[in-house]
């Protein structure tokens, strides 16, 4: 099985929280995490703002940087380029002026559902702007998969 994977769920992952437990099980029952540059760009902010808000430090962060990146080199994640199809579907979606949906989810959900692939989340409001694009979502909450 094969699933898109918001930012949401690697910063579960690769930052103890309580979802940390949830994210390593879906991603472990995945033969094909897919990520897109989109959500490199996202990760690297998450874990900024941790720093930031004094929750990790400047060393903490780095080391998860660093456990982080042998996994992209080592091709553990399939990393998907935002093409001009996904920004014009994004568009479309955001000029319906209908929903809550934000600018980084709208280019995320383009990405799965252009390359026909679900989405998996821990962000409640990006699985239900999902559900109401009619893009494959699996929402991760701590009670696993909804």
């Amino acid at each position: 099985m094969t699933a898109y994977v918001d930012t949401s769920i690697l910063a579960a992952y690769y930052c103890p929280e309580p979802l940390s437990s949830a994210a390593e099980h879906a991603l472990r029952n995945l033969s094909s995490p897919m990520i897109s540059d989109l959500t490199l760009v996202e990760f690297a902010s998450a874990i900024s703002r941790k720093v930031r808000e004094k929750t990790f430090s400047r060393e903490s962060a780095v080391q998860l940087m660093t456990q982080f990146e042998p996994h992209l080199a080592e091709g553990y994640y399939k990393v998907l380029a935002l093409k001009a199809r996904d920004y014009h579907l994004a568009h479309s979606w955001l000029g319906q002026l209908t929903g809550t949906l934000r600018t980084l989810d709208a280019l995320h959900l383009a990405v799965a559902q252009t390359a026909e692939i679900s989405i998996l989340t821990a962000d409640r409001r990006l699985a239900a702007e999902a559900r109401r694009l009619g893009v494959s979502v699996r929402l991760l909450t701590t009670r696993r998969m909804e």
